[in-house]
């Protein structure tokens, strides 16, 4: 029998509104293109603004963009410093809410090295401090379990959810 023939059931999540989506509302604070890469400089310990545009190639209105952004939401906030002779400037340092988004950025590094690197490999490694070994983003439920195949991961209603409105 053709497979046109059967029907197709409807995925439960269209009973429930996305209005309050906590991913939407992620992506709002960091889907911009280059607001991981200003996240990548503050991890790799760069944090005065010249600096990051040099570095990074992002336009002055950019970057200044990107950086109110980050410390608007409370990812991270500026610490004053001033060079001799200088007026007085700042640096960006991450928050906790800042370094809570370390594991996403070694899984979007994960995901580059495996699909987006050079022949030759990445260039940078995330390492524990204390062993040296290479870090990974890995799943594991609340329980402990790994979790080795994502498919094996279903979304369900959390206890946020709100029925759409018909």
């Amino acid at each position: 029998m053709p497979t046109a023939d059967l029907p197709v059931p409807r995925p439960a999540a269209l009973a429930f509104s996305a209005d309050n989506c906590t991913i939407g509302r992620a992506m709002g604070v960091l889907g911009e293109r280059w607001t991981f890469v200003v996240l990548r400089e503050v991890f790799n310990g760069i944090r005065r603004f010249e600096d990051m545009r040099v570095r990074t190639g992002i336009n002055r209105q950019v970057l200044t963009s990107r950086l109110a952004l980050l410390v608007e939401q409370g990812v991270l906030h500026k610490v004053a410093y001033q060079e001799p002779g200088s007026r007085p400037r700042h640096e960006y340092r991450l928050t906790d809410k800042g370094f809570d988004l370390y594991g996403v950025l070694v899984a979007v590094a994960d995901w580059g090295d495996r699909y987006l690197a050079d022949p030759e490999g990445p260039p940078i490694t995330f390492v524990h401090r204390d062993c040296d070994a290479q870090v990974h983003a890995r799943l594991a439920c609340e329980a402990g379990h790994p979790v080795d195949d994502v498919r094996d991961v279903v979304p369900a209603p959390g206890p946020g959810v709100h029925l759409r409105e018909a």
